[in-house]
């Protein structure tokens, strides 16, 4: 049983079972979704609530890049890296 949501196998998966490909995945997703939310915060200030802006900021980015992994959202393109390591 593992109390890590999405569970970590089934992230390795989508990542070629491949822990580093998954890190790197999930860490590039986090810096975009960090970057949008950034970039949304003023104006969300200023049509929203402070409730309604803490609610939203609640899930950290790599959360959410991890979910995103698991609803294969978030996929990398096998053809634009080395997985042999050569």
């Amino acid at each position: 049983m593992s109390i890590i949501k999405p569970d970590i196998d089934v992230l390795l998966e989508d990542a070629n079972n491949d822990r580093f490909l998954l890190c790197t995945m999930a860490s590039k997703r986090a810096h975009d979704i960090n970057d949008m939310m950034c970039g949304q915060r003023d104006r969300a200030i200023q049509l929203q609530s402070a409730i309604e802006i803490a609610r939203a900021a609640d899930a950290k980015p790599l959360t959410m890049a991890f979910n995103e992994i698991a609803r294969k959202d978030v996929s990398f393109d096998p053809e634009s890296i080395d997985l042999k390591g050569e």
